[in-house]
């Protein structure tokens, strides 16, 4: 992902590529190079530092590494006083989309399951889109139908267990990128929301609007959505 990110930040004719940090550089780079924003796509652990100095130094940040504590969170809105931050769990604006969708609709339906499917690396689950989906309609609607499974032949067949009991399904197989889809039912009728994601450029667009648009949302912002006008 970060050799996508910085091919289409160096090929944009409004933007410019003026530094790559790998593993074992010093986020030094980022001051030497007088960085404006700076793109994370790495691992938390990873994330957490690139953030704490991105603030210390006054440099936006752009971050799409997933998994940050609600404590991460206070700590980043708290530190984030001379620059901002997006932090989204995807980029992919049709993925912003769904979710939106699916807040929307949540209100209307009785039941709600979202069923998400990403490749064979991907060793966090669920992922940071289902977590974050299922926040977003929970806090759309509290009201919603119980689940009426007694006995489960499969430990766990039901999948986990989120925000308003909502539940959440990881799939892990090869041959996918990343998909999502968003399933609610109520009396007669059912809705499925879903997103496919077929290559890593499709969090392209995305990123660019969050790296031109970061400078301009104060502190720090969690999801695209606000950024699309949504």
């Amino acid at each position: 992902m970060g050799e996508e990110v910085c091919r289409a930040i160096g090929a944009d004719p409004a933007t410019e590529l003026v530094a790559k940090v790998d593993i074992g550089d010093s986020l030094d780079l980022l001051t030497e190079a007088a960085v404006d924003v700076v793109v994370d796509f790495t691992v938390l652990s990873v994330a957490r530092q690139t953030l704490t100095f991105a603030a210390a130094n006054g440099i936006h940040a752009v971050v799409g590494t997933t998994g940050f504590s609600a404590e991460d969170l206070t700590g980043f809105r708290a530190a984030f006083t001379s620059s901002n931050a997006l932090i989204a769990p995807n980029f992919a604006i049709g993925a912003v989309l769904m979710i939106r969708f699916a807040e929307l609709a949540a209100p209307h339906f009785d039941t709600a399951e979202i069923i998400e499917i990403h490749h064979d690396k991907k060793v966090d689950a669920p992922s940071g889109t289902a977590t974050h989906t299922a926040e977003r309609m929970a806090a759309a609607s509290a009201e919603w139908a119980d689940d009426p499974t007694t006995h489960q032949v499969y430990e766990g067949a039901r999948g986990g267990v989120g925000p308003g009991d909502i539940h959440v399904h990881a799939v892990r197989m090869r041959g996918v990128v990343a998909n999502q889809e968003v399933i609610l039912g109520t009396t007669g009728q059912t809705l499925t929301i879903r997103h496919d994601t077929m290559d890593r450029t499709s969090f392209i667009p995305g990123v660019l609007v969050g790296v031109k648009n970061v400078a301009n949302h104060t502190g720090v912002t969690v999801g695209l959505d606000s950024y699309l006008g949504l």
